[in-house]
C-alpha cells in the first residue's frame, strides 16, 4: 500500500474480467480488507469479461456487484467519441471513462451498494498514490514498471478521489501480476490484453463511427497547404494528424495529414517537416500533483500516450473573471485543481503531430502535475 494514505476497512475493486484487475482486488484481500468487487456493463457483448470477473470474486470468496452503465458510457464517452471526431479531433475515450464513469459512477454505485461512502476504490491501473504532508495533498507518480504505466489516462482525478482510491499494482510488472494471478488459479491469468479501445475491438474507429450515428460522412478534397488540390479524400472521420498510410494518393514524394478543416470539408497535406511545431494550449486543465500555478514555470510534457515526454515551460492562462472566480472560491478550490483552466505549453524543440482532443500531461520527474486537452 502507498504510504501515507489512510484507508477504511472495506474495498471496492473494479473490476473488467482481466487480469490486473483480478490480481488487485486479491492484493486488497490480502492487506486486510473486506473486498467487494464492482463492474461496469458498458456493451452487449462482454458476457465472457463478465462471467470472468464474477468467477474472481467468487474464488476470493468475495461479493460482486454488476452495474448497468450502458446509458451513460453512450453519452458520456461514446458519443463524445463520435462529436470529437466529426470536429476534426481524435480523443482519447479512456481519459472521459475514468473521469466520469469509473472514479465516479461507478464509486458511487458501489459505495451506496454497501450503504457507506467510507471504501476505498481500488483498480488494475498501473500508477502510484502518494500523500505529501508538507504540501497538504496528494500526488500521481509514474509506476514502477514505466513500461505499464497508466498515469497518463489519470491525469484528470480530483483530490478528492486520490484520497479514497489505492492502485495496489503500481509496484508490480505485468509477469510478476500473471504469477501472482497463475498462483490463485485466476481464470483470466493468461487472458490476452486488448491493445484497442474497448468499444471498437476491431480498430475501425470510421467504420465504428459510421454505423454508430448512421451518418454518411461525405468525401471532399485533398489540398496542399496552398489550397491546391491533390485528389479526393473519404470523409474526414477516416484521417488524423500525422497520418502517411491509408490517403489513396500516388504521389512523387510522401505526404501527410497537417490538418482537417471541417469548415471546408478539406484534408491539408504536406512534408513531415510540416508537423513540428513549438507551441500548443489546451483546456480544461486539471492540476494534481500541484496547485494550480499563479506564473510560468518549466515541466516535461507528453502530447499522447506512448509520446516521449519534452521538455517546456508551461504558462497559465487565467483572464480577469476566471481569476476573480477562483479567488471567490477559495483556497480549497485551488487545491482541488478546478483553477486555471487553460495553459499555454512553448516546447524547447519542436514536437511532432499535435493532435486536437488529445490529452497533453505534465509531468515532474515521475510525478504527474497536471493536465488538459490539446485545441
Amino acid at each position: 500500500m502507498e504510504k501515507g494514505v489512510k484507508y477504511g476497512k472495506r474495498a471496492l475493486v473494479a473490476m473488467s474480467g482481466g487480469v490486473d484487475s483480478s490480481v488487485a482486488a486479491y492484493l486488497m484481500q490480502q492487506a486486510g480488507y473486506e473486498v467487494t468487487g464492482v463492474m461496469m456493463k458498458l456493451f452487449d457483448s462482454e458476457n465472457n469479461n463478465t462471467e470472468d470477473a464474477r468467477r474472481v470474486a467468487e474464488r476470493l470468496g468475495a461479493d460482486f456487484e454488476l452495474f448497468d452503465m450502458r446509458d451513460i458510457f453512450r453519452s458520456e464517452v461514446i458519443d463524445k467519441f463520435v462529436s470529437a471526431y466529426e470536429r476534426g479531433e481524435t480523443p482519447n475515450p479512456c481519459v472521459f471513462c475514468n473521469k466520469r464513469l469509473k472514479f465516479e459512477e461507478l464509486y458511487n454505485l458501489g459505495a451506496e451498494s454497501l450503504d457507506s461512502d467510507e471504501a476505498v476504490f481500488a483498480t488494475g491501473h498501473y500508477a502510484v498514490i502518494e500523500y505529501d504532508e508538507a504540501a497538504g495533498r496528494y500526488k500521481l507518480r509514474k509506476a514502477v514498471n514505466k513500461e505499464k504505466d497508466q498515469s497518463y489516462v489519470l491525469y484528470n482525478l480530483t483530490q478528492e478521489q486520490l484520497a479514497r482510491t489505492c492502485f495496489p499494482l503500481g509496484s508490480l510488472s505485468k509477469d510478476e501480476v500473471r504469477a501472482i494471478a497463475g498462483e490463485q488459479g485466476f481464470v483470466t491469468a493468461q487472458k490476452k490484453e486488448s491493445q484497442d479501445i474497448c468499444f471498437i475491438p476491431d480498430g475501425d474507429y470510421a467504420g465504428f463511427i459510421r454505423e454508430y450515428s448512421g451518418r454518411e460522412y461525405p468525401s471532399g478534397d485533398f489540398v496542399d497547404e496552398a489550397g491546391n488540390i491533390m485528389g479526393e479524400h473519404k470523409g474526414i472521420i477516416n484521417y488524423t494528424i500525422g497520418q502517411r498510410k491509408g490517403l489513396g494518393l500516388a504521389l512523387k514524394k510522401p505526404a501527410y495529414v497537417l490538418e482537417l478543416d471541417t469548415d471546408n470539408n478539406r484534408v491539408v497535406l504536406g512534408d513531415n517537416e510540416t508537423l513540428f511545431k513549438r507551441e500548443l494550449t489546451a483546456h480544461d486543465f486539471n492540476w494534481l500533483s500541484m496547485a494550480a500555478p499563479e506564473g510560468e514555470f518549466r515541466a516535461s510534457a507528453r502530447i499522447r500516450y506512448r509520446h516521449k515526454e519534452a521538455m517546456a515551460t508551461i504558462i497559465p492562462i487565467i483572464d480577469e473573471s476566471e481569476k476573480a472566480a477562483a479567488a471567490a472560491a477559495g483556497a480549497a478550490n485551488i487545491k482541488a485543481g478546478s483553477a486555471c483552466p487553460r495553459v499555454k505549453i512553448i516546447f524547447d524543440e519542436p514536437q511532432r503531430a499535435i493532435t486536437r482532443g488529445q490529452s497533453v500531461v505534465l509531468y515532474d520527474g515521475d510525478y504527474v502535475l497536471g493536465g488538459g486537452i490539446i485545441d
